[in-house]
């Protein structure tokens, strides 16, 4: 039996937003649950909810014992750090507002990570950013808040889409440089003709169909 240890943010912990009460919870459709299930593998899930580079470099390090144990260490980062406080930009659309990582920053911390864990000796594999939908995103993100501020920031709507490519690219191009494996989410999702019904209301969150198409992707590379 393969073990693996899971560092990420609530997209690998399994978080989904349920669309009755409009609330996130862990679903039992977690794709780290459904890989023990199909696969000869232990997974250790470390995943948090809201979850930057950063924390998720505090976290590694305090789990540095447990990594020695393990067969392979799977990386998912990088939704949160392209967010921002959107409230502060309801308030303020002429505001001059960073990322929570900006990303050189992003890239720094993550290339420091992948480097930690080749000098113990692991094998890494990294994934890449499913899609967001950046209308639904948008409504989400502007509930309760001024949404023609938001609006008038991003420019466009569609900005929060490429925002997010941006960083998803830079997990791609880490993979690359440190010579480490990589699974392409992002492109399972893309080829799908309705991409809405592999994401939640709140647009950002792989639902319980795109838990299981990244299950399916994950086993494809040979987990």
């Amino acid at each position: 039996m393969e073990n693996i240890c899971l560092f990420g943010d609530s997209l690998a912990r399994g978080v989904i937003l349920d669309s009755k009460r409009m609330r996130y919870g862990i679903s039992q459709c977690c794709f780290a649950g459904l890989l023990e299930e199909s696969c000869d593998v232990k997974i250790e899930n470390y995943a948090k909810f809201g979850c930057t580079i950063e924390k998720g470099f505090d976290i590694i390090e305090k789990h540095s014992k447990n990594i020695e144990k393990c067969d392979l260490v799977m990386l998912e980062f990088g939704g949160n750090d392209c967010d921002y406080e959107w409230e502060e930009v309801s308030k303020n659309p002429l505001g001059n507002f960073c990322a929570k990582t900006e990303i050189n920053r992003f890239r720094e911390i993550y290339e420091k990570i992948v480097g930690k864990l080749i000098s113990m000796g692991k094998d890494v594999v990294m994934l890449s950013l499913p899609p967001i939908d950046s209308e639904r995103y948008f409504s989400w993100i502007s509930r309760n808040k001024n949404a023609e501020n938001i609006k008038k920031w991003l420019g466009s709507i569609s900005y929060i889409y490429r925002w997010h490519e941006m960083y998803s690219n830079a997990v791609c191009s880490i993979a690359r440089k440190m010579k480490v494996g990589l699974i392409d989410l992002r492109s399972a999702f893309l080829e799908k003709r309705n991409i809405g019904d592999y994401i939640c209301l709140d647009g950002i969150h792989p639902n319980e169909n795109g838990q299981r198409l990244m299950c399916r992707e994950i086993i494809k590379y040979g987990i």
